[in-house]
């Protein structure tokens, strides 16, 4: 049973954004394409690419402050100081290798009140190119009839060193909301549905991406052969089959 109730903590998350907003804007050549394509009302599950952890502070500034997001509760690649932003943000701690039951059950609560909940569907960044969706994301959009919002983000990797001088450039882009989107059967075939999904997911953000950033799904076969040496998930994995 999850007895997360939103929105939450919009205080606090206000002046998160407004903070996330000013850092932005004076550390990076800074731009946001296809705001107007965010709605206005959930369920809504929003979905982007993970080439840093920067994406999730990008995340943050576009969604309203009564966002909720998943989060590794250790995440690797992550300097200490930036670990700081989720925990006063109120994220959802994700434990990989464990399935992560609790935390699906709460952000089905969350788009049950037709919120908008964050996720990124490779389950963490390793690479800076495209990769298989874990089944997370599949998993959530298929049990809750949500719409999926995808969000490409480019750049963020190379936001630090901070620097007023030589900005970098880092674009977001955010594609049209599309779904629901359903799955059905059991067992090996429930999970061929759930991949496929994953796949649909990664190809709306892919489109979202120059085409070297595509991995698989790009046109160039130096990037789709690329795609395949970071293609496999480097941590413990659990069974999608029992959540």
């Amino acid at each position: 049973m999850s007895d997360i109730k939103v929105p939450r903590r919009l205080a606090i998350r206000s002046v998160l954004k407004g903070l996330i907003s000013l850092a932005l804007h004076t550390f990076s050549d800074f731009e946001v394409i296809g705001q107007e394509n965010i709605p206005e009302k959930g369920p809504l599950i929003v979905t982007g690419n993970h080439f840093s952890f920067a994406d999730s502070i990008a995340m943050l500034h576009i969604a309203p402050p009564s966002i909720e997001m998943f989060s590794g509760a250790n995440p690797a690649f992550t300097p200490a100081w930036a670990k700081l932003l989720p925990r006063l943000w109120g994220v959802l701690y994700v434990y990989r290798g464990t399935g992560s039951r609790q935390a699906i059950r709460d952000a089905e609560n969350v788009l049950a009140q037709d919120g908008f909940f964050g996720i990124f569907p490779e389950g963490g960044a390793w690479a800076e190119m495209i990769r298989p969706a874990r089944p997370g994301a599949a998993y959530l959009a298929s049990r809750t009839g949500a719409r999926v919002l995808p969000v490409g983000f480019t750049g963020f990797n190379t936001v630090l060193p901070l620097r007023l001088r030589n900005q970098s450039k880092v674009t977001i882009r955010i594609g049209k909301p599309y779904g629901p989107l359903k799955i059905s059967g059991r067992g090996k075939d429930r999970r061929e549905q759930l991949d496929a999904l994953g796949d649909r997911i990664m190809k709306e953000i892919a489109l979202l991406l120059p085409d070297h950033l595509r991995g698989k799904f790009s046109s160039d076969p130096a990037v789709r052969e690329l795609a395949q040496e970071v293609a496999d998930y480097p941590w413990k994995t659990a069974s999608w089959d029992e959540v």
